[in-house]
C-alpha cells in the first residue's frame, strides 16, 4: 500500500513530465505566468518581481513574488505545481545570503535593491556548439548548391560568347 509520501511523488513527476520550471532561489527576479480563465476564455498574466522565498515541501513546495505596483508593496504566493501558473522565467539572479527576504518589505528604493550574481561559464556547452556547427554546415551546403548551378550556367555563357567571338572573326575574313 502506498503512502502519502510516495504518492506525491508520483504526481510531482507526472507534473514535471509535462513542464519544466528553472532552478530559482529567493532574491532572483522572475516572471510567473498565470492562467486566468475570464468566462470561456484563458489568457496568460505575468507578475515580475523579486522572489522573497521559496518554500520546498514536495508538492506543497510554493514561493512568494514581491513587486512594486504604483508605488506600492504587492506580495504573492504561489503554489510551485500548481496548475494555475504557466511558465516561469528567470531574469536576473540575485546575491543574497539569506533564504527569506522579508527584510525588503521595510525598504524602498535604492537599499531595496539586491546586487546581481553573476555566473561564470568556464566552457561553453557542448550542445550549443553541436547546434551552432550543424546550422553552419547546413548554411554551406545550401550555399554550394546554387553555386554548382551558377558555374554550370557561367561554363555555358562563357561557350557561347566564344563560340560569337569565334563567329565575328570568321565573318570579317
Amino acid at each position: 500500500m502506498k503512502n502519502i509520501e510516495e504518492i506525491n511523488k508520483d504526481s510531482i513527476k507526472k507534473i514535471l513530465a509535462k513542464r519544466k520550471f528553472p532552478d530559482f532561489f529567493a532574491g532572483d527576479t522572475i516572471k510567473v505566468g498565470v492562467r486566468i480563465s475570464e468566462g470561456k476564455r484563458e489568457r496568460v498574466q505575468y507578475f515580475e518581481g523579486v522572489c522573497i522565498a521559496k518554500k520546498n515541501r514536495d508538492i506543497n513546495s510554493s514561493f512568494t513574488v514581491r513587486k512594486i505596483s504604483f508605488g506600492e508593496g504587492v506580495e504573492r504566493t504561489f503554489a510551485l505545481y500548481s496548475p494555475v501558473i504557466g511558465s516561469i522565467k528567470v531574469i536576473r539572479s540575485g546575491k543574497v545570503k539569506k533564504a527569506k527576504l522579508y527584510y525588503l518589505r521595510d525598504r524602498k528604493g535604492k537599499s531595496a535593491r539586491i546586487s546581481e550574481k553573476i555566473k561564470k561559464s568556464i566552457g561553453i556547452d557542448i550542445s550549443e556548439q553541436v547546434t551552432e556547427n550543424q546550422q553552419m554546415k547546413e548554411s554551406q551546403d545550401k550555399e554550394i548548391e546554387p553555386k554548382k548551378e551558377n558555374l554550370a550556367k557561367d561554363k555555358a555563357a562563357v561557350q557561347k560568347t566564344e563560340l560569337k567571338k569565334k563567329e565575328l572573326k570568321t565573318k570579317k575574313k
